[in-house]
């Protein structure tokens, strides 16, 4: 088929890539602009626009699409039949709906109605979900609310974190969106419309959904750590400094008159408690403006407070109240 292509992360790329090795004639590839990335603020370039200009396609990087008339008139001239969006990062105008015959087709990393939004890898993992998939439907003027049209089940490994997800849904999704389109052009799906009732949210991460609150159980706690990671990850603060957990793992019971929050050593390892009695074993941390640590060496550099039966603990207040001022880029 002939069609137009809208994309932006890594996620994308590979169903991009499929839909060439398809023989879809792809017309055009539109993808957000480059962005200042680094250290050095240096513009670099989405990934699917160095996918596309790989396969020597036509792209474009409108600023905006919603009133674009310039887009507007180039895709009108190409005349698509079907526009496949996955992980574009805009919201698809009317007009844009409106123009290919077989309709804007979208990948989204869940099993819709649940997990709408930005971030639905990240809290379905997030929230200790068991198996999540992927889903293409048609596009519509609602967030993700479109009927659906293929869906496949992708189960959660116990200790598979949000990063270790991605690539294997974007694979899934890839091969998802290639049968979509066969089915699609020989007129073999039913669009089934989504029950909004079931319907679960999944927003753009904050900073803050990092902030570990101990009095959670740790299993939630660890859940939430794979869910978000490497971004924004799990930290707390211990002595009025931000602590960044890089490693951690439900633990055993160690005692019982430890309160959320509360460190314990055991044969040099180290274990904080958390809530309904349970515990968490810290196996790497890393300390405001120092290097990364295991517990082992944690331990050593903290040594001389530890000897003198002081209870330490993390805790989940940030030192002077207020909301963590540090900004950062979500998974995407």
């Amino acid at each position: 088929m002939r069609l137009v292509f809208c994309g932006t992360p890594e996620f994308a790329v590979p169903t991009l890539q499929r839909l060439l090795q398809s023989g879809h004639a792809i017309e055009l590839v539109v993808t957000q602009p480059d962005r200042a990335a680094g250290r050095g603020l240096a513009p670099a370039s989405p990934p699917v626009k160095a996918a596309a200009a790989a396969a020597n396609l036509a792209i474009a990087q409108p600023e905006k699409i919603r009133q674009n008339l310039e887009l507007q008139a180039r895709l009108e001239s190409i005349r698509p039949e079907v526009i496949v969006v996955v992980a574009y990062g805009k919201i698809i105008p009317r007009w844009m709906l409106d123009l290919p015959p077989l309709g804007n087709l979208n990948l989204h990393a869940s099993l819709l109605p649940k997990y709408r939004g930005a971030a639905p890898i990240q809290w379905a993992v997030a929230n200790g979900e068991k198996v999540t998939g992927v889903t293409t439907m048609r596009i519509d003027e609602g967030l993700d609310t479109g009927p659906i049209l293929l869906q496949r089940e992708i189960p959660i490994g116990d200790e598979q974190s949000a990063a270790d997800l991605f690539p294997v849904l974007a694979e899934a999704g890839a091969q998802l969106m290639a049968e979509t389109l066969d089915r699609r052009y020989k007129g073999d799906l039913t669009p089934v419309p989504q029950d909004g009732s079931l319907a679960s949210h999944a927003p753009l991460l904050a900073r803050k959904e990092g902030l570990i609150d101990f009095h959670r159980p740790a299993a939630a706690i660890y859940n939430r750590w794979r869910g978000f990671h490497p971004w924004p990850g799990a930290y707390a603060y211990f002595r009025s400094k931000k602590a960044i957990f890089h490693r951690l793992q439900p633990a055993g019971a160690v005692r019982s008159d430890a309160a959320p929050g509360e460190i314990a050593i055991d044969a040099g390892r180290l274990f904080v408690a958390a809530g309904a009695g349970s515990w968490l074993e810290i196996l790497e941390l890393q300390m405001e403006g120092k290097r990364r640590l295991t517990a082992e060496e944690f331990l050593r550099g903290a040594a001389h407070s530890f000897r003198s039966g002081a209870r330490e603990r993390f805790t989940s207040e940030l030192p002077g109240g207020g909301d963590d001022p540090q900004p950062g880029p979500g998974l995407g």
